[in-house]
């Protein structure tokens, strides 16, 4: 682990390092100690998203008496981008998001951020990260915000366009941008107008994560490559098959949402003994980035859940 750059991110106290992976990816992580803190949260983002977007977050976690860490996973942030183009979104394959994740738990127990760890995962990063407790990920408890446990598609064909991307992938065209309704090459939060957006219903919210691309170029991440969608869809087939992990768990998803796949949420946390299904009537897509008054909602049952699993 190596110093690494952490840019403004509207909480202060964050430390960012450098990690290299067991495949020699290097990535980046950021940690927000917190004094007297009464366990770790990993925050998991989502596709296209760096752990500073978290800062926020993290700030109202020690508010609540957590620590905090978040990753910027393989392919952006501040990570290894995986393609000459550094604007889409790729991964060679889905399972090495657990070799990123691998490291990551390591940088924070090597820090010495405080037990019990607990997880905070959204969207691409609720696939990750539920995939990371059926491998056995220790963590006390759970939340996840619109987690990717499916997608979604054109007239609900999730096989059908599975099966498309998994040929189109196998043609040799992995690297290309996935074509409509995916975004190809266009980043609609870098260049995009807050009217309708998909995100956020917080126009201050939104004017914030517009200024941090516009401010790090460097960060943007546009449409994700065939590559990508066929082996996140993959990865989402192979995971509903499986049975839900033993570990207290909240799923909030929001009453507007339009990226991910509502039902396969709610068909998960049916079958989730321990889970609790939180619906956030007027949210979009990004529970932890909205309004005020729906963004704590959301949150206020998430440390509700770590304060009662201490150990």
């Amino acid at each position: 682990m190596t110093p690494a750059p952490c840019l403004e991110d509207g909480y202060s106290g964050g430390k960012a390092l450098w990690l290299t992976t067991s495949d020699g990816v290097r990535i980046r992580v950021v940690l927000w100690p917190h004094p007297g803190a009464r366990g770790t949260v990993l925050v998991l983002p989502g596709r296209t998203e760096h752990a500073e977007k978290y800062g926020p977050t993290a700030a109202r976690l020690a508010a609540a008496g957590y620590a905090s860490a978040a990753i910027d996973w393989r392919g952006q942030g501040l990570a290894d981008r995986l393609l000459p183009d550094p604007r889409k979104g790729h991964v060679g394959r889905f399972s090495d998001y657990q070799l990123d994740m691998d490291a990551f738990r390591g940088a924070v127990l090597a820090a010495g951020l405080p037990a019990p760890l607990f997880l905070l995962a959204h969207s691409m990063g609720g696939c990750i990260g539920l995939r990371s407790l059926i491998r056995g990920l220790d963590v006390a408890a759970a939340a996840f915000s619109a987690p990717m446990w499916g997608l979604k598609v054109p007239g609900g064909q999730t096989g059908l366009f599975s099966a498309l991307f998994g040929a189109l992938a196998n043609a040799g065209l992995r690297g290309r941008y996935a074509p409509p309704p995916a975004s190809g090459a266009i980043c609609h939060l870098e260049t995009g107008a807050f009217a309708d957006n998909t995100l956020t219903t917080d126009p201050a919210v939104w004017d914030w994560m517009q200024g941090q691309l516009r401010a790090n170029p460097e960060l943007v991440i546009a449409g994700p490559t065939i590559g990508w969608l066929a082996e996140a869809m993959a990865e989402m087939q192979a995971l509903a098959l499986l049975p839900s992990p033993k570990v207290p768990c909240v799923t909030g998803v929001g009453g507007h949402e339009r990226i991910v796949d509502p039902d396969a949420i709610e068909a998960r946390m049916a079958r989730w003994p321990a889970g609790e299904l939180i619906r956030v009537p007027g949210a979009e897509h990004e529970l932890l980035m909205e309004t005020a008054t729906l963004r704590d909602r959301f949150l206020t049952r998430v440390t509700a859940l770590f304060d009662a699993h201490q150990g």
